[in-house]
């Protein structure tokens, strides 16, 4: 087996990369300047922990057979240049994960919106089924005890296909280095303004996809997303096309139903978004080998990705909700979700603005509307975050404008916004907290505590 050096190692996805390495039997070593929580505890159990954070050339050796560098490194770094030195073969994530799959059948899940959400629910249905395939997905999953699992056996691989940048020295967007067998796009909604400056820019990485698909490929996609219509009756390689939409779903006491062919069925998760991800991962997991009952047999139990639509807590007149939503489609789609599902409560919906995208001035028009079906809307971001990023200031007036929403609560300081969520009363309340960080240190538990 091959021996190999992960630089910046305790990143989400490349610890769990090198913990499914060790586990297929690589002899693994790793650096980098920080490492948090989960990584650390995970990595050390498996003794990959570095003595020391830093980078360190001596590290990196020509016993190496290659090297797998991390998107948190930078061009500039010691152990790549040293790698580069020695002539020691350089992989980025992407290019790993495909030089490992290379003759598995690759199932690559794209999209703006959803993908680890539907690679989650695929995942489900296959396991419920005892069906053992390698996967790669963007969350911790319940019943799965890492993001990655690579075998030399088994036939399938699922793979989130990310469209974010493959490394410091690779500027391809991950999901073009797949090269699927089966496919599926969820939608396209401009994401990544600091990549992709425009939304003409930012959709042909997704033309660009579909052109990845292997001849007499599958894609699967969401029919009723414009610009994804948009760009698959353009491509001109041969696949074959297997559009979805919503599945036909009601909402009874707060429990949402679908329809399927063994009756009504309740499920754990709701909103329409995610009955339109149910239908896209249904599609796949029927071209995966899993029948239509089968599948709605499984998706029954299943209860979500973390972060995505996650319950925290819950008492009897309260409900709260954590989801990763922070693009303007994913907030006004998680929003009208709690509002629908929650229709006699009132819905406490609190964003931070966290990513470079949604702290840009320019970008921020692409909010407005996004939480006008909450009754109370609240915002908070850090300056601090918007100087560190480089971005031009902006201002509580700017955003109040941006969403089109004068009640807007706009909080710029951490602590003021914790006082406020946490001496209020929540009575017939849903709360909804959105975010990729966490607002500037908001203790999860000790909010559950205080419910």
């Amino acid at each position: 087996m091959m021996k190999i050096h992960f630089i910046a190692i305790g990143g989400s996805a490349m610890h769990n990369l090198a913990l499914a390495l060790v586990e297929k039997g690589f002899t693994v070593t790793g650096s980098d300047d920080a490492i948090f929580e989960p990584s650390k505890s995970r990595l050390q159990a498996k003794d990959l922990l570095p003595d020391n954070l830093g980078w360190f050339p001596n590290k990196i050796t020509k016993n190496l057979d290659a090297i797998i560098l991390g998107m948190h490194a930078k061009e500039d770094n010691l152990e790549l240049i040293k790698a580069k030195e020695l002539g020691i073969k350089i992989y980025s994530y992407p290019e790993f994960l495909y030089e490992q799959s290379k003759n598995k059948t690759r199932v690559v899940i794209g999209g703006s919106h959803g993908k680890t959400t539907i690679t989650a629910m695929i995942l489900h249905v296959l396991n419920y089924h005892n069906i053992n395939v390698d996967y790669m997905v963007g969350a911790q999953l319940e019943g799965f005890d890492t993001m990655v699992h690579l075998t030399s056996e088994n036939e399938f691989i699922v793979l989130e296909g990310d469209e974010y940048l493959t490394s410091p020295i690779d500027l391809r967007p991950k999901f073009h280095l797949y090269k699927p067998n089966i496919a599926l796009i969820s939608g396209i909604a401009w994401d990544h303004i600091n990549v992709f400056p425009t939304f003409s820019n930012y959709v042909s990485q997704f033309s660009k996809f579909i052109e990845t698909i292997t001849n007499g490929g599958i894609l699967v996609y969401n029919e009723e997303d414009k610009e994804v219509e948009k760009i698959v009756k353009k491509a001109e390689n041969q696949i074959k096309l297997y559009p979805y939409k919503t599945l036909n779903y009601t909402i009874k006491n707060g429990t949402t139903y679908i329809d399927t062919s063994l009756g009504e069925m309740p499920l754990e998760i709701f909103g329409k978004h995610n009955m339109q991800n149910l239908a896209g991962a249904k599609w796949i997991c029927q071209h995966m080998g899993v029948g239509e009952d089968d599948f709605f047999e499984a998706i029954s139990s299943f209860k979500g990705a973390s972060k995505r639509l996650e319950k925290i807590t819950e008492n009897k007149s309260t409900v709260v909700f954590k989801d990763f939503a922070h693009s303007p489609s994913k907030v006004l789609a998680t929003t009208k979700a709690v509002k629908n599902q929650y229709e006699n409560r009132k819905l406490l919906a609190c964003l931070e603005l966290h990513t470079y995208s949604s702290l840009n001035s320019e970008f921020l028009s692409q909010y407005k509307g996004a939480l006008d079906l909450a009754d109370e809307a609240v915002v908070y971001y850090s300056p601090k975050a918007v100087e560190i990023k480089q971005l031009k200031n902006i201002s509580k007036n700017q955003i109040k404008n941006a969403f089109g929403n004068s009640n807007l609560t706009v909080f710029t300081n951490s602590d003021e916004f914790k006082s406020y969520l946490f001496n209020r009363n929540f009575e017939n309340t849903a709360v909804l907290l959105m975010s990729s960080g966490n607002y500037g240190g908001l203790d999860f538990e000790e909010l559950k505590k205080s419910l």
